[in-house]
C-alpha cells in the first residue's frame, strides 16, 4: 500500500512541476523502495545497471534529488563523505547508530528517548517541530576486529 501511494504522490508532484513521467523514473522509484536502506546515488546506480545497463548515472542523481524535493525521500548525510537517501515514512520516526569504521547505518526507536526531548523541549518552553539523532561510534563486528 505505502509503495502504491508513494508512487502516486511522485506521479502526480512529477505532473504538477510539468515533468514527464518516464519508465526509467519508475524503475529508478520501484528499486529505491525495495532497497530499504541508505542508498546513495553510486550504490542505487549500480544496482539498477544490473536490470537496465543504458540507464546513466545523471539520471539516477536527478530523479533522487526529485524524490526529495516531492518529500518521498530525505537526503541525510553520515559522515562518510556521500550523500545518502532514505525513504520518508510521514508518520515515522527512528534514529541512527552510524558505524565510523565500516559505515553500517542501523535505524533505532526508543520512547525513553522521545519522551526526554519532549521533556527538555518543554521545560525550555520549545515547540519541536523535527529532529534527527545519529549517533556515531563502533559497531560490534568493527570492535571485535
Amino acid at each position: 500500500m505505502l509503495k502504491a501511494k508513494t508512487k502516486n504522490e511522485f506521479k502526480d508532484y512529477l505532473l504538477a512541476q510539468g515533468l514527464k513521467s518516464t519508465s526509467q523514473r519508475e524503475l529508478i522509484l520501484e528499486e529505491f523502495l525495495r532497497a530499504g536502506s541508505h542508498l546513495s546515488t553510486e550504490e542505487l546506480y549500480l544496482r539498477l545497471r544490473k536490470k537496465q545497463p543504458r540507464i546513466g548515472y545523471a539520471t539516477v542523481h536527478r530523479t533522487l534529488k526529485l524524490f526529495s524535493e516531492c518529500g518521498i525521500a530525505e537526503r541525510r548525510h553520515f559522515g562518510d563523505g556521500q550523500a545518502r537517501y532514505e525513504a520518508c515514512a510521514r508518520d515515522e520516526h527512528h534514529d541512527h547508530l552510524i558505524c565510523v569504521d565500516c559505515g553500517k547505518i542501523v535505524e533505532f526507536e526508543d520512547p525513553r528517548i522521545e519522551k526526554l526531548q519532549d521533556e527538555v523541549a518543554c521545560s525550555n518552553g520549545f515547540a519541536i517541530e523535527r529532529h534527527r539523532l545519529e549517533l556515531y561510534g563502533h559497531c560490534q563486528d568493527c570492535r571485535s576486529k
